[in-house]
């Protein structure tokens, strides 16, 4: 499928030109995502500004990616006219791209939520598919950009409980480390690397078990895998983590990190808004077996 840019549609965003001949903007983004469109031969960015004359081209989704796939599964913690705040259980994808078109929360969020990209249905903030826990979401664009502000601001306090292996120097400490892609494997993420980031990591020791701690950790930056890399990087593997930490440790099939507390002014009512949420059944029986050292 190809399509000529002419001078009205200069300027235009790439999703955006794309979306009345492919259904809807959010279906355009995914395709530019899955690097099915591209513009004068080339791969483009979905906020490439499309110019005059230029050819856009783009190819069908495989007809596999077009059946109807399970909505991604959530509970909601608080809502009102204005956000939500959404428990995500380990194993469901927050936002849709290549390997994972569908099936994900933004998709399951979008008659709920507005705000930001399309495709990421007002969603403020990101956990892993393998981390548990709590999101706050935007129900319009107005809202959506000041929740940012307020994670920009280091106003918003985001809680995550993690059991590693081993036992900190301290009761209290800072990861204070830039992280980026590593230089080697540039699927990971490490502090070895050429793009660093600014990245501080707050913990507290919350439990001290026979050979692994729970750590009470604050973000002060939201960086991709932050915390998993963090801990890593001082001797503190993640129990669980299948990239950066001891798979399969005390029966874990995935990381042990809980995205347990959320608390923020909202942005409208300028209330305080605070919400917890609990251990999920294969954390707390990971912990049971911790706490008897039972590998």
């Amino acid at each position: 499928m190809r399509l000529r840019v002419d001078a009205d549609d200069a300027g235009a965003r790439l999703d955006a030109f794309l979306a009345g001949p492919l259904g809807s903007r959010a279906r355009a983004a995914r395709a530019i995502a899955e690097g099915r469109v591209r513009v004068d031969g080339a791969v483009a960015r979905k906020a490439h500004a499309v110019r005059a004359g230029e050819l856009v081209e783009w190819e069908e989704a495989p007809e596999e990616d077009e059946e109807a796939t399970e909505p991604a599964e959530f509970a909601v913690a608080y809502e009102d006219d204005h956000l939500l705040v959404v428990d995500k259980p380990a194993g469901v994808v927050v936002h849709p791209g290549r390997g994972r078109p569908s099936g994900t929360l933004a998709q399951a969020l979008s008659d709920r939520a507005a705000g930001g990209e399309p495709e990421r249905a007002g969603i403020v903030h990101r956990l892993d598919r393998g981390t548990s826990g709590l999101l706050v979401v935007a129900r319009s664009e107005a809202v959506h950009d000041a929740l940012k502000a307020q994670i920009a601001a280091r106003d918003v306090r985001r809680e995550y409980l993690a059991l590693v292996l081993g036992r900190p120097e301290s009761r209290t400490g800072t990861i204070d480390a830039p992280i980026g892609r590593d230089r080697q494997l540039r699927t990971r993420i490490s502090t070895d690397t050429d793009e660093p980031r600014e990245a501080r990591t707050h913990f507290a020791l919350e439990r001290a078990l026979p050979e692994a701690s729970v750590l009470r950790v604050t973000l002060e930056t939201g960086r991709t895998h932050q915390i998993r890399v963090h801990f890593a990087a001082i001797g503190l593997p993640v129990a669980g983590d299948p990239e950066y930490g001891a798979a399969g440790a005390y029966g874990l099939e995935r990381q042990f990190l809980h995205a347990a507390r959320l608390a923020f002014t909202h942005p409208v009512t300028g209330t305080a808004i605070d919400i917890s949420s609990p251990l999920p059944a294969d954390l707390e029986a990971a912990l049971a077996r911790a706490s008897t050292n039972v590998r």
